[in-house]
């Protein structure tokens, strides 16, 4: 789905190929489609936030300080990670996999 495997290759994170190599489904269904992955985006970061608020107050028993810097951390150093998961859960929502469109 996107050129470059790294998501860490920042300049090349959002990067993705104008259609599947395994079916030739399309992946841009009109302009600014991926827009609404920023609401995916939303609640995927916050699923990252309370798992670092849990594992860190709960888990460790950090303070409220290293709480929060644990969850900055946990979601900058997730951000590429995050951004393609939504975009991937977005395109999701419309198209579902057809294997009879799959190469043989």
């Amino acid at each position: 789905m996107f050129k470059n495997k790294n998501p860490y290759a920042l300049a090349e994170a959002l990067d993705m190929h104008e259609t599947c190599s395994n079916c030739g489904t399309k992946y841009k269904i009109e302009p600014s489609f991926f827009y609404g992955s920023m609401y995916v985006s939303y609640a995927v970061g916050i699923a990252f936030a309370v798992a670092a608020f849990v594992i860190s107050f709960f888990v460790f028993n950090a303070s409220i300080h290293y709480v929060f810097i644990s969850i900055v951390v946990t979601l900058v150093v997730f951000m590429p990670i995050i951004l393609r998961l939504s975009r991937n859960i977005w395109i999701n929502f419309f198209m579902s996999y057809d294997k009879t469109l799959a190469k043989k």
